[in-house]
């Protein structure tokens, strides 16, 4: 049986093979592709609207339990396409 996680944009309830790990690197949102960073990670749709949801409603930062503003640059970039990195691979 697979494991199932929330959405932090949508809140609603996904196999984890659905969705999109993101942990937070020195105050930055990095996309983890494998699900094997380590520390905190806040699960979410791999879309748009549930990205633009979370960090709307502050999501991220209360899943990841960090203080201040984040950089979403890289997870922008991951969103338009860009930079299809997995885990730190160039």
């Amino acid at each position: 049986m697979e494991s199932v996680r929330t959405c932090v944009g949508c809140r609603t309830r996904a196999p984890r093979s659905t969705l999109l790990r993101v942990v937070a690197v020195d105050s930055a949102l990095i996309p983890d592709e494998r699900a094997s960073l380590p520390g905190r990670g806040a699960w979410v749709h791999d879309t748009r609207e549930c990205v633009d949801a979370a960090l709307r409603r502050r999501a991220f930062v209360r899943a990841l339990r960090v203080s201040g503003p984040l950089d979403t640059q890289t997870l922008e970039k991951r969103l338009n396409g860009y930079g299809h990195e997995v885990n730190g691979s160039k």
